[in-house]
């Protein structure tokens, strides 16, 4: 059984109640494969997520772009996990680097907040990657083995985390990982795995690749060996989020 191509698309703190339905329209009327070939996950804001889920043909998916790290109570600001999961979100975002450098959110931090997403049965899209300077630094490696190992630390199944690799340097910047800087990671991260949870986690677990991938880079990506599909910031907001979501019919051929 192979790995099942992924494509999520992350739509930030974006949109209107109009301009969500567009996309959405969008996205009924595309043209992709099977649910047997690709799994799509959108991931709007927290307060889309109702009118979204109740818009997008079944067989996509809706995912939350956070949830807090514990049960809830006395968070203000703060979305629990119980909630998505009440309102029947199955996906959410965590550790994202614009939450990991903007809110300081550590890997620790992010650690226990998958634990804690996938105890209340939600699946996790888990965002590990390097700055730039890390990259320079020849660091990368190091910062997303440390990234991964908080996370493996506080979980034992993985059936349900999908591991979203995208280096902080390509994110919206127009700067895309090579095709064969991306493998290399992705590989990297593989072997990781393989050494450290298991052979069979290893050869199992999704790791999508995000970082400035659009209707134009994403052929060449998903051809590389180890890379499972994608999470995709500012193209998923775009009609090229369909021809990206086509580019899961690479590994089939």
């Amino acid at each position: 059984m192979g790995r099942k191509f992924f494509v999520g698309g992350n739509w930030k703190c974006n949109g209107t109640t109009e301009e969500v339905k567009k996309i959405v329209t969008t996205l009924n009327e595309a043209k992709v494969p099977g649910e047997d070939v690709v799994e799509v996950v959108v991931s709007p804001p927290f307060v889309f997520l109702p009118v979204v889920k109740s818009l997008l043909r079944p067989d996509f998916h809706v995912s939350a772009q956070n949830c807090w790290v514990r049960k809830g109570g006395a968070y203000t600001g703060e979305v629990s996990a119980e909630m998505l999961v009440n309102l029947g979100i199955p996906w959410v975002i965590i550790g994202h680097s614009e939450r990991r450098q903007l809110l300081n959110e550590s890997n620790e931090f992010v650690g226990d907040k998958v634990a804690y997403a996938l105890q209340q049965g939600l699946k996790v899209i888990a965002c590990i990657g390097e700055t730039l300077e890390q990259r320079e630094a020849g660091t990368t490696t190091a910062v997303v083995s440390e990234q991964t190992k908080a996370i493996a630390a506080k979980i034992s199944n993985w059936d349900n985390v999908v591991l979203a690799y995208e280096p902080v340097w390509a994110i919206g910047t127009g700067k895309v990982a090579t095709p064969a800087q991306a493998q290399e990671v992705h590989a990297d991260l593989r072997k990781w795995v393989h050494d450290n949870v298991s052979a069979e986690v290893a050869a199992s677990v999704r790791i999508i690749y995000g970082g400035s991938v659009n209707g134009g880079n994403c052929k060449e990506l998903a051809a590389q060996p180890d890379v499972d599909g994608f999470l995709v910031g500012g193209a998923s907001l775009k009609p090229e989020f369909v021809d990206i979501i086509n580019a899961a019919t690479v590994k089939k051929n």
